[in-house]
């Protein structure tokens, strides 16, 4: 009786405590992984490692002279050789853990058991990466960051250079136009495209370059943020008459480089350039950052004058999306969807766009026109994302890469303020004036003042 009335008495802090880890599992999964998860994996991938590795067939035959040795030393049975660890380093999200590949090895073999890896260790996930030759990391994700997205506290944002997601790694994906000048961000409606959008806009508003917005749907997209834009168009007409202002600018940019490349025998090699970032700062133009919401809305046309129009602005974005670079002007498209069916122009503007990032879309064929001719594997990916998961979407480049990304939540009032907070950043550029969108002024806000006591009645 004794005894029983010891286990019933401890049965309640025990149910309790895993009641806790329960629930911190399911809300809190970052305080889950720090108390229970990560132990529990290091202690799985320490007895378990050179076991896993020879299951997945990581190891490979021992040289002779270890042979020799072992046999000389010890009885025990000369086993087969796991690439040698390195010592396990926890973080946030998970752990990471460098090996040496063994003689024969390569990073392919160690990618390709990432998922035996994963469920052997009992974490979320598992991604190799190459240090250098004959060493490689494995990035242990001990939970599905991407569920509820936090980012990193240390960021550094720097001119043109905007964290705007979480891959699914748990490392920020930052969205770079000297990296990648241009971009095409696809998504159906209520996919997360509008919110990653916001991000992008938020994150440039506090630096120093020009926003220029092309928003078909009336402004819906970009007018919350017109007092840090240096020009809006809001329809098509608009959008035809900004398009031929930013390719004279494009224009005035490149006199402005061969200007500047007058080479005379005292020059240094140093000051020869060939686009704006090698201009001396007192000379250099602000950069530009052109954003295209609904880009199929340019292409619909009704009448052969609409016809001529649209071939017009087809015609000055790819000039914009080849030139434009060099000249400090950047790209960013965005639309439900984009192909050929668009009609001429629409191929060649997207072999222009480095970039991809592809939200949920409504068919297959949609996310093949956004990542198919750079990531083919990717298109799978984009096709599975769920309507439940907004702000989802697969982000590849030319290089044949891609990951999933996820945006974090950001209020539509929030990004708006910090753009009216970032009001005083916008450049001073003639040629957008004309383009400026109005700001409204927002009514004052009333204070209520002192109150006023009744005077006492004194006879």
């Amino acid at each position: 009786m004794t005894d029983l009335a010891t286990l019933l008495e401890l049965g309640g802090p025990v149910a309790a405590l895993g009641g806790g880890a329960a629930y911190a599992r399911a809300r809190h999964p970052g305080v889950y992984w720090s108390t229970v998860g990560l132990p529990v994996s290091t202690v799985r991938l320490l007895s378990s490692y050179s076991s896993v590795m020879e299951a997945c067939g990581l190891t490979v035959a021992p040289s002779r002279l270890r042979v020799l040795a072992v046999k000389a030393t010890t009885r025990r049975e000369v086993r087969p050789v796991p690439p040698r660890r390195g010592i396990i380093r926890p973080t946030a999200t998970g752990l990471r853990v460098r090996l040496r590949l063994a003689p024969g090895q390569e990073p392919a073999d160690v990618a390709a058991s990432a998922e035996r890896l994963r469920h052997a260790w009992g974490v979320h996930a598992v991604y190799v990466t190459t240090i250098k030759p004959g060493v490689v990391e494995l990035q242990l994700v001990g939970f599905d960051v991407l569920r509820r997205v936090r980012m990193p506290r240390k960021l550094r944002p720097d001119l043109l250079r905007v964290p705007v997601a979480l891959r699914e790694d748990a490392t920020p994906f930052e969205r770079d136009y000297r990296t990648v000048p241009h971009q095409l961000t696809l998504g159906a409606t209520l996919s997360g495209k509008s919110m990653y959008l916001r991000h992008l806009v938020a994150g440039l508003a506090r630096q120093s370059v020009a926003l220029v917005g092309i928003d078909c749907k009336r402004g819906v997209e970009l007018a919350p943020f017109a007092s840090r834009l240096s020009a809006l168009a809001t329809d098509p007409e608009q959008a035809a008459e900004l398009l031929p202002v930013l390719v004279r600018e494009m224009e005035d940019r490149y006199d402005l480089i061969k200007t500047r490349q007058g080479i005379a025998p005292s020059t240094p090699d140093e000051e020869i350039t060939s686009d704006i970032w090698g201009l001396p700062e007192h000379e250099r133009p602000v950069p530009v950052v052109l954003f295209v919401d609904e880009v199929a809305e340019l292409f619909l046309v009704a009448t052969k004058k609409d016809e001529e129009r649209r071939d017009e602005m087809v015609t000055q974005l790819i000039r914009l999306a080849q030139l434009g670079r060099a000249a400090g002007i950047y790209l960013e498209v965005c639309g439900q969807r984009f192909g050929a069916e668009l009609g001429k122009g629409a191929t060649m503007l997207r072999a222009q766009l480095t970039g991809r990032v592809c939200h949920r879309v409504n068919d297959e064929a949609s996310a093949k026109m956004a990542l198919g001719d750079i990531a083919p594997e990717a298109v799978s990916a984009a096709c599975a994302i769920a309507p439940e998961r907004p702000g989802l979407a697969v982000a590849g480049d030319t290089t044949g890469g891609w990951s999933r990304i996820r945006t974090p939540y950001l209020s539509l009032s929030d990004a708006a303020e910090t753009c009216r907070e970032s009001a005083h950043l916008v450049p001073d550029l003639p040629a957008l004036k004309p383009f400026r969108p109005d700001v409204p002024v927002r009514p004052p806000v009333e204070t209520p003042g002192p109150a006023v006591l009744p005077r006492p009645v004194t006879d």
